[in-house]
């Protein structure tokens, strides 16, 4: 598998797994996660198509429980870690943002946003008051600085945590380029060396894409905004969408595929 700069290449495979936003629904991907551990095979491929984290209560728990899946497979089966790989979502992307909310020209402003779509609750797992963090943002950049460090050591003090999030990459592709993964959606009048961060906030009428983007016969992504997806519509001709809305919903889309885009099957939680 080459790595080359936000994105990965898939070696050759027989099957890969991709696993749809998850919102810290623990208890739903602990369903998930034990199918996993009974089905998969030495020469498969795991993505993990972003958003782990945010909007439910245990998000430091789940990632915890997403690290134990990683660490049980690579220790069944060998695994090389370039075999379970880990995308970049908006939940994500906001998180690693408040880990630098000191660089914030408007810190106040961006947490109130932050905090509307679930990033409150991620930063509630790791010990952390709401109130505490509004009344930071207007503190000054000192004692943003002295949050943002304390919140950086929360993360170290729990085991694989600070890899992920400096791991994360922006998408992934089959070696035959026939298939492609990402967490919400790509520019598909730009090449992939040229996106900006269409991958995890959308590209209009995305949903709408009925030709292959360049190669890629198949697109798979892990969230969708508008429609309310049930598992057997949750593809289309080019885009498979491994989630289901609306947010409260806790169910998890997943999907096992070939190198060439073929869906082998789709499956959720019981």
């Amino acid at each position: 598998m080459n790595k080359i700069s936000n994105f990965v290449e898939i070696k050759k495979t027989n099957k890969i797994w991709a696993i749809g936003s998850i919102h810290s629904n623990l208890n739903s991907f602990s369903s998930i996660k034990k199918y996993i551990l009974n089905n998969f095979n030495a020469d498969d491929i795991l993505i993990f198509l972003g958003n782990i984290i945010g909007l439910g209560d245990d998000s430091k728990e789940t990632l915890n429980s997403v690290l134990d899946l990683r660490f049980n497979l690579m220790s069944k089966f060998k695994l090389k870690p370039e075999s379970i790989i880990f995308l970049r979502g908006a939940q994500e992307e906001m998180f690693s943002k408040l880990l630098q909310l000191q660089l914030a020209p408007n810190p106040s402003e961006i947490v109130n946003w932050m905090f509307e779509h679930g990033v409150n609750k991620t930063i509630i797992s790791y010990g952390f008051s709401e109130d505490e963090v509004r009344n930071i943002t207007t503190s000054g950049a000192i004692k943003i600085s002295k949050w943002t460090s304390s919140l950086n050591k929360a993360l170290y003090n729990n085991s694989g945590h600070t890899q992920y999030f400096l791991n994360l990459k922006h998408a992934a592709y089959s070696h035959t380029k026939k298939i492609l993964f990402v967490n919400r959606g790509v520019d598909i009048t730009r090449p992939l060396s040229a996106q900006n961060d269409c991958f995890w906030w959308g590209f209009q009428n995305f949903s709408k894409i009925q030709e292959p983007y360049n190669t890629f016969l198949r697109i798979v992504r892990g969230y969708e905004s508008k429609h309310s997806n049930q598992l057997e519509n949750s593809k289309n001709n080019v885009v498979c969408t491994l989630f289901k809305q609306p947010l409260t919903n806790k169910n998890i889309l997943c999907g096992i595929f070939t190198e060439n885009g073929d869906i082998l099957d789709l499956f959720e939680n019981n």
